[in-house]
């Protein structure tokens, strides 16, 4: 499942936040805010941050004069916010069901997460989950079993939510992993496991790769269920970034040294890496709480 060679991503890598470029700042900021019970964290002029306690989730950066991605295009899938408990991920459900219905794309149990879908008012995807206790995930030759199994989400909201839960107070969550649309698996996998050094911890034939660092069932995901054969994005609304935090410098610097011998162009100031995946989604890649 893991590898400590120098190839590899460190055991503690994480996501950070999801920067999206978007065309109505105050209609997406309301709708992070009050549907997907986000708190503002903060606004520098066009720039909004959201997230739940200090931590940073979603960032939307006001972009009016972009179009929409074509269809077909590669970018953002989803981006799959991680709830501590049953009772949260029910809360910002429920919020979404109530604020804005017509959101809801699909829900699922995946064996080791419980998962529900969502669409953002400019398309974007969002996934709210929780995850089973690891003791619980069953592992076949370094691959992690993951299915997609009915979840009624009126049985889930009536089983998690209660006056109780309603009341408590606002709990954390995290950016658990993030879903892209790639042209194809196979340059991702060469791309993110054999470059970038993420571990491939699942795949479904030429549709889609799970990958992740540490024994994690996946931080990132690429799929071609709606982009296969795409090509490098053009400047559009949707995916700006995608934050991938490691837990230190030294990690930080041995990736920057990674793909500069696989051929990667990137930017290194010392702090940050940023660099883009073969169909111009750009990655921020820095020391976690910096």
């Amino acid at each position: 499942m893991t590898s400590t060679t120098l190839d590899r991503l460190a055991a503690d890598t994480s996501m950070g936040p999801v920067t999206l470029d978007v065309a109505d700042l105050d209609g997406m900021t309301a709708f992070y805010r009050d549907a997907v019970t986000l708190q503002v964290l903060g606004q520098d002029g066009p720039v909004v941050t959201l997230g739940r306690e200090g931590t940073p989730l979603v960032i939307l950066r006001h972009r009016p004069g972009m179009a929409h991605a074509a269809p077909g295009s590669a970018g953002l899938f989803h981006t799959a916010i991680l709830f501590p408990t049953q009772a949260d991920l029910a809360v910002a459900v429920a919020s979404l069901a109530t604020r804005a219905p017509r959101s809801f794309t699909g829900s699922a149990d995946h064996l080791v997460s419980q998962a529900f879908y969502f669409d953002d008012p400019e398309g974007n995807g969002i996934e709210l989950y929780r995850d089973r206790d690891r003791s619980r995930w069953s592992w076949v030759h370094g691959q992690v079993e993951m299915s997609t199994v009915m979840l009624d989400p009126q049985a889930f909201l009536r089983e998690h939510l209660d006056e109780d839960v309603l009341a408590a107070p606002v709990s954390g969550a995290v950016v658990g992993h993030v879903h892209l649309s790639v042209g194809d698996t196979r340059t991702a996998k060469e791309f993110y496991v054999d470059r970038l050094g993420f571990d491939a911890t699942a795949q479904l034939g030429g549709q889609a790769l799970f990958v992740s660092a540490g024994g994690y069932h996946h931080h990132m995901a690429m799929n071609v269920w709606r982009s296969r054969g795409a090509g490098p994005r053009f400047p559009a609304l949707g995916l700006g970034q995608l934050d991938i935090e490691l837990p230190s410098a030294d990690d930080v610097g041995a990736l920057s040294e990674r793909m500069r011998h696989h051929g990667v162009q990137l930017r290194d100031d010392g702090r940050t890496v940023t660099l883009e995946d073969p169909w111009a989604n750009r990655l921020h890649v820095r020391v976690a709480g910096v």
